[in-house]
């Protein structure tokens, strides 16, 4: 038996040639414990568990409604452009995430839509004095370097404004060599890391310290640009967005019956000369 360093969703480890060798929680895959487990292998591992009552769903699994669900992988470990629940799939790009509507299962995905850029947003705790900038971006360019193996070359820009910190990772299919991880396992990977969810063994989370003081970060979020833009209907928009174009096309057709009736009303007292 031994520890995959890279990944505690695993099971059936044992040491093969000198490398420890495991299988994937929930699909029984090979994982390579020396890099990291792709995207599609972790979140079916994470659903799996959450099935079996191994762990607790995490917290904010909601918090994206599409951020947690039992997803297809192709042998390779990458996610099949069309996912499924039940009757109801939907297409998604190379990160896993949806990119149309939802539909029946007659639903057509042609191809696995590229992530060829995601931006990582942090805000940290409220502090007196705002973070030394260079010291912040060679921080976050090791860790990710170092850390999640991603060539430095894929990290185009760490920017700080304060509170907000800004991680840019870019990577068209063209420029990604062989062996190469891929920024959207990357970002999962990071994102689980920074809500104290980490998926390295023997590992609470990532220690954000810049000048040697923590930082507390309080809200991260990600986001996905695709080589193709999504194919988002006015079906897709969320409530709150729903919410107010309807308060607004109310308060309009007020606006005209209260503009008709006061016309009306002051023109029944309109008197005309004989």
């Amino acid at each position: 038996a031994c520890n995959c360093e890279k990944n505690k969703r695993v099971t059936n480890c044992r040491m093969e040639n000198g490398q420890c060798r495991c299988e994937a929680i929930g699909s029984g895959a090979p994982v390579d414990c020396n890099t990291l487990t792709t995207k599609c292998l972790l979140m079916k591992a994470e659903v799996m568990g959450s099935k079996s009552g191994r762990r607790e769903k995490p917290k904010d699994a909601f918090e994206d409604t599409d951020g947690l669900y039992d997803p297809e992988c192709e042998s390779s470990g990458a996610f099949k452009a069309k996912q499924c629940n039940g009757t109801t799939c939907w297409c998604v790009n190379t990160a896993g995430v949806r990119r149309t509507d939802k539909h029946d299962a007659d639903l057509k995905c042609n191809k696995l839509v590229r992530t060829t850029w995601i931006i990582i947003e942090m805000k940290h705790a409220e502090r007196n004095s705002p973070l030394n900038a260079e010291s912040l971006k060679k921080f976050f360019t090791d860790t990710i370097t170092s850390r999640y193996q991603l060539n430095g070359r894929y990290i185009t820009g760490v920017l700080y404004e304060n509170p907000y910190i800004t991680i840019d990772l870019k990577q068209n299919s063209s420029e990604k060599s062989f062996g190469d991880v891929d920024i959207a396992d990357v970002a999962y990977y990071f994102e689980k890391d920074v809500k104290g969810q980490s998926i390295f063994h023997n590992s609470a989370g990532l220690n954000v310290s810049i000048d040697n003081e923590p930082v507390k970060l309080e809200k991260t979020v990600v986001y996905y640009v695709d080589e193709i833009a999504p194919e988002f209907s006015m079906k897709s928009l969320t409530p709150g967005v729903i919410a107010v174009i309807v308060v607004v096309v109310i308060a309009i057709v007020a606006a005209i019956v209260v503009l008709v009736l006061t016309r009306r009303r002051k023109g029944k007292y309109v008197k005309a000369e004989v």
